[in-house]
C-alpha cells in the first residue's frame, strides 16, 4: 500500500502534529507500506517528502503557528498522478489551499478508488479560536464530503469535530513508540537517597496556556524544607521566558529553578526520564497529551497533568496526577504531597507504566490501518 500523510505545516518542526506524523510513518513503514509526506515546506532531502507551498506565521489557539500560502494545483496533480496513492491521510482541521486542494485533486483523479482519511487534532481554547475553527468548518463543508473516514484523538476532540465540522469521527488516540522512547533514555532515573534532591521537570513551549507561570507561583508557596528537597528544570522556549525568569527572581527561587532552553527530540527522552516528577500544567487548548505519553514512556517517576479535557483523556483517573494549575494553593499542595511521599510516587509510577501501554505505536497503528484505512 502507498500512503500519503498530509499536513499544512513543515514536517521539520518539533510540534505535536509533526511528532504524530513521524511516528505513524515509522509504524507504517515498519509493517511494509510505502509512506510519503506532503507538507508545506521542508529542508529534508528525503525523496518521499514533498514540500509544495510556502508558509506565513500566524497566532492561533495560544500558539505561534505556520499556515500555508496556496499550493499549485498543477504541482499537486503532477504529484498525485506520479505517485498514485492508495490512501491519503490528512491532518485536520486543514487549510483549503493545501490539504484541501490535495483532497479535491485526488478525488478528481481517482474518483472513489483512493481512500481519503483524516485525523482531527485540535481542541481550541478561548472564544476567538473556537469561532475561527467553526468558520473553517463551514468553509470546508463541501470538501469534507470527499473524506471517507475521520478519527478524533480524545473524547473532547471527537465532540468538537461533530459540533463544528458535522462529521462523526472514530475515537483513536495518538501514539508514541514507547520502546524507542525508553531506549532513547540511555540512563534510567536514579534511585534517590536520603538528602538527594528530587528532580521536578517541565517541558513545553513557554506560552500562556502551558502553565509555566502557574508552576512558578505554586513553587513559591512551598515551604523551605520542601524547596530544599527539589530542583526544578524548565525545558522549552517561548515568549514568556523573560516573564518566567522575572517570576523566579521575584519569588527568590533562583537556587531551585533552572531554565534549560530548547530540548531537542534526541535529548527529550533523557530529560523526561531524569524527572522524579514531570509536570505539565496546561490550562486548556489541548486535544490530546502526547507529551504525557512521552514522559511515561521515558520512565519518568510520576507524570502530573493539567486538568483540561485533552490531557485528562490520557492521564489515569488518580487525583494525585491531575491539577488545575490556576488553583495555586491546590497545585502547591499536590507538589508538596508528591515530594514528601516516596511510597505514593512509586505506586503512581507503577500504575502509569502499565497505563501507557495502550498508547504504544504498535497498538494504535494496528487500529489506524484496520479501522481508518479499512484494511484487514
Amino acid at each position: 500500500m502507498k500512503v500519503a500523510l498530509v499536513l499544512d505545516d513543515s514536517i521539520d518542526r518539533p510540534d505535536g502534529v509533526q511528532q504524530w506524523v513521524r511516528a505513524l510513518r515509522s509504524y507504517l513503514e515498519r509493517v511494509g507500506h510505502e509512506v510519503h509526506v506532503i507538507c508545506s515546506v521542508s529542508e529534508s532531502d528525503d525523496p518521499r517528502v514533498h514540500a509544495i507551498a510556502r508558509n506565513v506565521g500566524v497566532k492561533f489557539n495560544g500558539n505561534g503557528l505556520q499556515t500555508p500560502l496556496p499550493a499549485s494545483r498543477k504541482l499537486i496533480r503532477e504529484l498525485l498522478e506520479r505517485e498514485d496513492f492508495d490512501v491519503i491521510h490528512v491532518q485536520m482541521p486543514y487549510s483549503p489551499v493545501l490539504a484541501g486542494r490535495v483532497v479535491e485533486e485526488a478525488r478528481k483523479l481517482r474518483a472513489r478508488s483512493v481512500r481519503i482519511v483524516g485525523t482531527f487534532l485540535i481542541l481550541p481554547t478561548g472564544r476567538v479560536a473556537a469561532m475561527g475553527t467553526r468558520a473553517l468548518g463551514i468553509a470546508l463543508r463541501k470538501n469534507l464530503r470527499k473524506v471517507d473516514a475521520i478519527h478524533g484523538v480524545s473524547p473532547a476532540s471527537v465532540e468538537f469535530a461533530r459540533e463544528t465540522f458535522h462529521v462523526d469521527p472514530l475515537l483513536i488516540p495518538l501514539a508514541v513508540d514507547t520502546t524507542a522512547f525508553r531506549k532513547g533514555a540511555a540512563t534510567p532515573r536514579p534511585q534517590r537517597r536520603a538528602g538527594d534532591r528530587l528532580v521536578l521537570a517541565f517541558l513545553g513551549r513557554l506560552v500562556e496556556r502551558k502553565g509555566v507561570l502557574e508552576l512558578i507561583d505554586a513553587l513559591a508557596l512551598l515551604d523551605g524544607d520542601t524547596l530544599e528537597r527539589i530542583e526544578v528544570r524548565i525545558g522549552g522556549r517561548g515568549p514568556l521566558l523573560d516573564e518566567a525568569e522575572d517570576a523566579v527572581a521575584r519569588h527568590g527561587l533562583g537556587e531551585v529553578v533552572s531554565f534549560e532552553g530548547f530540548v531537542s527530540e534526541e535529548d527529550k527522552p533523557q530529560f523526561l526520564a531524569d524527572a522524579d516528577i514531570a509536570v505539565f500544567p496546561s490550562t486548556g487548548g489541548e486535544s490530546f497529551g502526547i507529551v504525557l505519553v512521552e514522559a511515561m514512556a521515558s520512565g519518568a517517576g510520576v507524570v502530573v497533568a493539567g486538568a483540561n479535557p485533552g490531557y485528562l483523556s490520557v492521564i489515569n483517573d488518580r487525583p494525585e496526577v491531575q491539577v488545575d494549575a490556576r488553583d495555586t494553593k491546590a497545585f502547591a499542595e499536590l507538589l508538596a504531597r508528591l515530594v514528601g511521599d516516596p511510597l505514593l510516587r512509586e505506586e503512581l509510577h507503577r500504575e502509569q507504566q502499565e497505563h501507557v501501554k495502550q498508547f504504544d505505536l504498535q497498538v494504535v497503528g494496528e487500529r489506524i490501518v484496520r479501522e481508518l484505512y479499512a484494511l484487514p
